[in-house]
């Protein structure tokens, strides 16, 4: 993973996003399908493209955790000491998500959220100044593309812009750690 992000590449992605297009790009974790978070047309593209079951709730990506109480109405303070802590990527499901386009967000009123620590994704979030939907980069019920080179042309054909940057860095493609955290501070691993 390269320090070094091109500016034209973050420039295209940033227009992509704030028309309301899909990026395919580089996460912390595996490479995503990307939109703004708090547009539902965009969003409905994600699902469209994927072929996924509405019912199955996005993770949104932000660069730091004093954005979280923008979109979630109660924070437990376990929270921030658990993104502090971690050494592998943490996805928080929260609930009572807000401010996000309502077809991100659970039936139950949760979503996932990930500080994500990636040098494109954290200068691209800085500049959009908004959340962005990360979902891996295939078909529903197809694997999980491990790198650039495995992801599908359908996927490929079907965003706005391809980003750059990682595209010959290999991964473990390992998705992140999922946790379901209650207002109380409660918690549950849904995927370790």
């Amino acid at each position: 993973m390269s320090a070094f992000v091109d500016r034209e590449d973050l420039n295209k992605a940033l227009e992509t996003l704030k028309n309301g297009g899909l990026i395919l790009y580089p996460t912390d974790t595996i490479w995503g399908i990307g939109c703004d978070a708090t547009n539902p047309e965009a969003v409905e593209k994600v699902f469209q493209l994927k072929g996924r079951d509405k019912s199955k709730s996005l993770i949104v990506l932000l660069h730091n955790d004093n954005q979280l109480a923008s979109y979630v109405n109660e924070i437990p303070d376990v929270a921030y000491q658990l993104i502090e802590y971690t050494e592998k990527p943490l996805t928080i499901v929260y609930s009572n998500a807000k401010n996000l386009a309502p077809n991100a967000i659970a039936e139950d009123g949760s979503i996932g959220i990930r500080i994500v620590k990636h040098p494109f994704c954290e200068q691209l979030l800085q500049r959009f100044r908004k959340p962005i939907i990360s979902t891996s980069a295939n078909i529903s019920g197809e694997p999980t593309a491990k790198d650039f080179d495995e992801i599908s042309d359908a996927i490929k054909d079907g965003v706005d812009y391809i980003v750059a940057y990682d595209r010959d860095v290999t991964t473990d493609g390992k998705s992140s750690t999922v946790m379901k955290l209650d207002p109380s501070g409660k918690f549950e691993f849904i995927r370790k």
